[in-house]
């Protein structure tokens, strides 16, 4: 077998700029972390990869922007599976979440797909985990994360690879680099990629005071 002849994945990372979508990934390639917010503008590629009881899994790493874009829908062509991220200090992200599944469907499918609510670190969030039900009516996978603590980074990633191989993949502990991540969870370890080039994202403003709703007919696009 080739060095690189192990299974390789597009996954879409998608969600309303400000959301720390390129944090999220970031954090996975450097261990790195920074409040300057400079917005991912069209789409950029990060391969990142799982080391596991099977082997290497990469997963190509689509970081789409939070804005309307007309090539949006091409990015999309043969994601395999896709993460959905909205901030839990920000009510508008977690409106527009149905607006971003509508979007992936219409493109992919049955692809799996991952919500994440990221910064969870923050205390005055204003999204309450028992606000967050859309996962339970489209059958998704739902965990909170946060970048800026390197909080539960992997599962979502792990849940992927599991659902796309049909097996249970297993991540076994290894050491990882002092300058690189760490993680809060303790029997899974995520390897540096190859990708160096990244742009992050951190804190958004704080939210506007807007009720939350998962109707997809009732939600209207709201862009940060």
């Amino acid at each position: 077998m080739q060095a690189d002849d192990f299974p390789k994945f597009k996954v879409l990372i998608v969600g309303d700029g400000g959301t720390g979508k390129t944090a999220f990934i970031n954090r996975h390639i450097t261990g790195d972390y920074t409040t300057t917010y400079e917005p991912t503008l069209g789409v950029e590629i990060y391969p990142l990869d799982f080391h596991t009881n099977h082997g290497t899994i990469r997963f190509h790493c689509w970081d789409t922007g939070g804005k309307v874009s007309g090539l949006r829908d091409g990015y999309y062509i043969h994601g395999q599976c896709a993460i959905i991220m909205f901030d839990v200090t920000n009510k508008k992200s977690y409106k527009n979440v149905p607006r971003w599944y509508k979007d992936l469907r219409g493109i992919c499918k049955d692809i799996p797909i991952v919500l994440c609510g990221n910064k969870v670190d923050v205390a005055d969030r204003q999204v309450q985990a028992t606000d967050v039900t859309f996962h339970t009516k489209k059958n998704l996978q739902y965990y909170e994360v946060s970048a800026k603590d390197n909080y539960n980074l992997v599962n979502p990633f792990l849940y992927l690879a599991r659902k796309l191989a049909g097996w249970p993949i297993i991540i076994p502990p290894q050491k990882v680099a002092a300058t690189g991540p760490t993680f809060h969870t303790s029997c899974f370890h995520w390897m540096k990629c190859v990708s160096v080039n990244c742009r992050r994202e951190a804190d958004d403003a704080d939210a506007a005071e807007l009720p939350l709703s998962e109707n997809d007919d009732a939600v209207e696009w709201i862009f940060i």
